[in-house]
């Protein structure tokens, strides 16, 4: 079955928005742009490999919407800064921020190195973290002329977890370990830019399919991130005993894992702050 064609929605519930997306080139990331641009976001896309980030900003578009793409990876010294400037040089502002961001590099803690365990830190923690510090001050200028003209502007932070991060999972101590401490971040974001309108929460995704998560047939596949082969993939007997797991009984698409981080982008959730929700059909570890 075909995917269905991106529409805008001129009147959508983020209409007028600018909202920067990581790793928003395929999977989760480019479901969470497209949704985005569909309620009428303005979308800064990223992938680490620039034909595919500008691929997804064409898109977006094609369709009748604005995007641009800021193409790199979001470890790479001054991509923060240069992401964040992108967005206030081409759209005037910044009011969501999805840090997505991310891969696997899996092995048990007697067979993991520092390089793996540190890569780990630093896409899914690091990033982030040098992200909303770019963000910082941007943020805080418009907050205050906002107030002093006595108007009450939400802006919106989700970032990217996992149930590995909340529940740990054997193989992955590197993995589970950043994204335990991204959940620390955000409450303690909550915290500091809640006086200025700005709710930042969490989503932890259980079993979405990715490529990252596809059933590995014959040989397995592997993606290369910045020079390094990292394999992925599920071994399909292990796939299987997942979704048993679940109480929905199979895995999360990407589309629906999108609409769990736009719950936390909409005016719905201007009360809410320092959350972390759970998308995975019910799993509880």
């Amino acid at each position: 079955m075909s995917e269905p064609a991106l529409k805008i929605y001129a009147e959508g519930r983020v209409a007028g928005k600018v909202a920067l997306v990581t790793g928003s080139g395929r999977g989760i990331g480019r479901a969470i742009a497209h949704k985005l641009a569909a309620e009428g976001a303005k979308v800064v896309v990223n992938d680490l490999d620039p034909p595919t980030g500008d691929a997804v900003a064409a898109e977006i578009v094609a369709a009748g919407g604005q995007a641009i793409a800021v193409n790199g990876s979001v470890t790479e010294a001054g991509f923060a800064e240069r992401f964040v400037q992108a967005a206030m040089d081409q759209f005037g502002g910044i009011d969501i921020i999805v840090n997505n961001a991310g891969y696997t590099w899996d092995a048990t803690i007697s067979n993991m190195t520092d390089e793996m365990f540190q890569a780990m830190m630093d896409v899914h923690l690091v990033a982030p973290f040098r992200i909303l510090r770019a963000a910082s001050e941007p943020i805080r200028i418009m907050a205050k002329k906002e107030a002093q003209e006595g108007r009450e502007v939400f802006r919106k932070v989700v970032n990217i977890s996992s149930i590995a991060g909340l529940f740990g999972n054997a193989g992955q101590a590197s993995y589970s370990s950043a994204k335990a401490s991204l959940v620390g971040l955000t409450r303690t974001m909550c915290k500091e830019w809640g006086r200025y309108k700005v709710n930042v929460n969490c989503v932890a995704f259980g079993l979405i399919e990715t490529r990252l998560t596809q059933a590995i047939e014959t040989d397995q596949k592997t993606v290369d991130i910045e020079g390094k082969k990292i394999k992925v993939g599920v071994q399909p007997a292990l796939l299987d005993t997942m979704a048993k797991m679940i109480p929905l009984g199979r895995a999360g698409k990407p589309e629906e894992a999108a609409n769990a981080v736009y719950m936390f982008c909409s005016p719905e959730s201007d009360y809410v702050s320092g959350q972390v929700l759970v998308c995975g059909g019910g799993i509880l570890m």
